[in-house]
């Protein structure tokens, strides 16, 4: 089978389909559980030959106090040569929500100096809303990877950034959460962390750029951030705990948007270490 040398950030189940058997292919499941969701069910089936991409407790700083923590680079470059990633590699991250935590991953590879990866437009649910073969969840071990990571710090804001950020008229930051969390109307599903939002930040509900469970067209993610006058601005994502940032992360990517990075502790961070 051929190997598949540029890809685009997003790609439909189709081409997925008609590619899964390519040379230098990777599938991801990066599936978690929403931190808004009572449930805590797991799909108990996968794509197959996809791998486990562990956000929280393989690519995140377990030691740091807040969760999804940005790992190092040596620890990224570990786990993802134990998951066969080379330099030569192509990469389809999917979750079992549709668009949920897949952004945060393909964002996280861009960070560290690996891009040919995209995101599977609709995840898993499209996946088999089309029929599509599956399998029952196994760990489809490969070979170790050659990939060395390259962090790239822009990327990412931190709390000192982002307070920074607040005050600066050339930054815009965008929040993925909900209106009434955004708006502190309803409190924030993690026990003790206050509700509110980030002064002079701007809110665009990650489900906003979704229709279904795939993306908008461009003209649909373009309207939304044109309802918030997202111009020339550099682009600052935050949400919860960093996960749902990076779909709009993606979905300005997507547009052409360049000038953008993802505050990494999000609100869990600065809810709790501002406490006014």
């Amino acid at each position: 089978m051929p190997s598949i040398t540029q890809i685009n950030p997003l790609v439909s189940v189709e081409w997925l389909h008609n590619h899964i058997n390519d040379n230098n292919l990777l599938i991801f499941d990066a599936s978690m559980t929403k931190v808004t969701s009572s449930e805590n069910e797991t799909e108990s089936f996968q794509i197959p030959s996809s791998q486990f991409f562990d956000i929280k407790n393989v690519f995140s700083d377990t030691n740091a106090p807040f969760p999804n923590t940005v790992p190092s680079e040596i620890k990224f470059t570990t786990e993802a040569q134990k998951l066969g990633i080379n330099t030569d590699s192509t990469i389809i991250v999917y979750d079992d929500k549709g668009i949920y935590s897949s952004a945060r991953v393909w964002y996280l590879f861009k960070a560290f100096g690996f891009y040919n990866i995209a995101v599977l437009d609709g995840g898993l649910p499209q996946w088999k809303s089309a029929g599509y073969e599956l399998e029952t969840k196994r760990n489809n071990t490969k070979s170790k990877g050659d990939f060395v990571a390259s962090y790239n710090r822009e990327m990412f804001k931190f709390f000192n950034d982002i307070q920074e950020s607040s005050k600066n008229e050339d930054h815009l930051i965008i929040d993925a959460r909900s209106e009434n969390r955004f708006k502190g109307i309803v409190p924030e599903p993690r026990k003790g962390l206050r509700s509110g939002s980030i002064p002079n930040s701007v809110n665009i509900p990650y489900s906003n750029l979704l229709e279904g469970n795939c993306f908008k067209s461009k003209e649909g993610i373009k309207k939304e951030f044109d309802t918030i006058k997202a111009t020339n601005e550099h682009l600052v994502f935050s949400c919860g705990s960093g996960i749902t940032a990076c779909v709009l992360a993606l979905g300005a990517d997507l547009i052409g948007k360049t000038n953008m990075s993802v505050y990494d502790g999000s609100w869990t961070e600065y809810g709790s270490l501002i406490t006014e």
